[in-house]
Parts: C-alpha cells; structure tokens; sequence
C-alpha cells in the first residue's frame, strides 16, 4: 500500500467518527495535551482504533485524536505525538500531519516543549518559532514525491507564517505575557545534549533545542498549510544551568505554563477562524 493510500486509509476512518471539516490542526508536545479539556463538542478516538496510527510510547504523550470546536472554530488536535528516537521512520512521524491535512486542516499550531538555548529564556516561558534548523539528519520528503501533496522541491523560506506569528503577538500583549520568537533546533534525540553541542547550537543561531517539530512542519508545508510554531521553555540547555535534565520536569513546567499556553492558543485560534 503506498504512502498515499495510508493515508487515505486513515482519513477516511476518521470521517467516519467525525464528519466535520476541520479548520485548524494542533499537534500538542510533552505536556502540554491537557489541552483538549477545553475543546467542546469532542469526539475522541484513540490512536490505536485509527487505521496506520501508532500508540505513543513516551511519557505526557497521551495518543488521542480529538475533534471539536475551541471559540467557535472547527479544531482536530492530536494529543501527543511519535518521535524518530522511538524507531519509528520518517513516514510514520509526520503521517498524523499530512492526515489531518487531509482532513482538509488549512492551518496547523505545532507545539512542543523545548529546551533554551538564548540566555533571555526561562522556564515556562513561551517562544513562537520564525525558523528552524534540522539536524535530525533525515527529512520526511526523502523518497518519491507525492504531486498530490505538493512540489518535489518545496521553499521553505516563511514556513512559520508571519501574519500568524503577529497574531500570537497581539494575543500574548492582551494577556500581558513576554512571547519570544526564535530559532527551534531538532535533534534526533533521545539523549540530551552536550553542553558542547548545546555551545555549538547556539553559535548557529538556535535559540531553543528539541526532538520533534521540524519533520512535522515540512511535511505540512509541502502540503499548503500555514504553520503557526509555539515551544513551552521547559529547562534550560546542558550547561547553561547546572541542573540535570529530565523529562519528569519537563512535563511539570510544561503544565505550570498551561495558563499562557491555554490563552495563547484560545486567542489565536478565534482569530484564526476569523481569517
């Protein structure tokens, strides 16, 4: 069965759950899912039920999809994501992307939860992505091109959209929250860095470091989708702080953001609806 046909295989399943078509995808990171408690009119179905979907394996990855609407706007989130360093291939990693563009999705809110790289950055702030570098060392789009999704050769100059990025400006001044915006790095994980890679890192101009995301992102590219990037700063980088790294603290600054993170998306997400 070819790539497409997965696909396909999937959608349609899923239409068969939920009729509606969504506007908006999220792709909620580590920690960060108990964000679909506020999505209204749910209809949850369970990665495992959807055909060529995978159960997660990595803690604060729940593995649900849940349809809906958040201020009024059609929504599909997926409550938790798959990583490379799970051994799962590239295709795998971004087939729940290019299905929820199938799903006719016109705009994506990918999220993660990062470390910080730039010296301004704290725990539990919030940072827009305007860039990305891939040091993953794979890319999704390596194979046959699918001329259904989109050119073999896709640009890649805007791919987090500027007038989404200015509208999550304006919704963190009215919640009175600082927003950065920077440069996400993936790694393939699942160690964490060096602090000799995170120094190398930084000199290329990153400005928080993380697992995911970037394949997420191209692959919704290629398909058309207007990418707003949102990472909850959850620790600084190795050897920027002297404190170990780990995923259990991770997930708790994750969910001590969940106020910001919720009004961030809420704000952006009407406004969106509104485009």
């Amino acid at each position: 069965m070819s790539i497409y046909e997965r696909i396909n295989q999937s959608v349609e399943y899923i239409k068969s759950k939920y009729q509606t078509k969504p506007k908006i995808g999220l792709i909620l990171g580590s920690g960060l899912g108990e964000y679909v408690d506020g999505i209204e009119n749910k209809t949850v179905i369970p990665y495992e039920d959807i055909p060529n979907f995978h159960k997660t394996t990595v803690e604060g990855h729940q593995g649900k999809l849940v349809a809906g609407t958040i201020k009024g706007v059609d929504v599909v989130a997926l409550q938790g994501r798959y990583h490379a360093y799970e051994g799962h291939d590239m295709e795998a990693v971004v087939h729940p992307t290019r299905v929820l563009a199938s799903l006719g999705c016109e705009f994506m809110i990918i999220t993660n939860a990062a470390g910080g790289i730039n010296s301004s950055y704290k725990p539990g702030d919030l940072s827009a992505l305007h860039d990305h570098i891939n040091l993953t060392g794979r890319n999704p789009l390596i194979g046959p091109n699918i001329k259904e999704f989109g050119p073999r050769f896709p640009d890649m100059s805007d791919t987090y959209d500027v007038e989404l990025r200015g509208i999550m400006q304006d919704v963190a001044k009215e919640h009175n929250f600082k927003l950065h915006e920077g440069v996400y790095c993936s790694l393939l994980g699942p160690s964490y860095e060096t602090p000799a890679e995170i120094r190398m890192l930084g000199v290329m101009g990153a400005d928080m470091v993380g697992m995911s995301t970037v394949p997420e992102s191209i692959a919704a590219n290629h398909m058309g989708v207007r990418i707003a990037g949102i990472s909850c700063i959850t620790n600084l980088a190795a050897g920027i702080s002297k404190e170990k790294l780990d995923h259990a603290e991770v997930k708790e600054v994750a969910a001590l953001a969940n106020e910001k993170f919720t009004n961030l998306l809420n704000g952006t997400i009407e406004r969106i609806g509104k485009l």
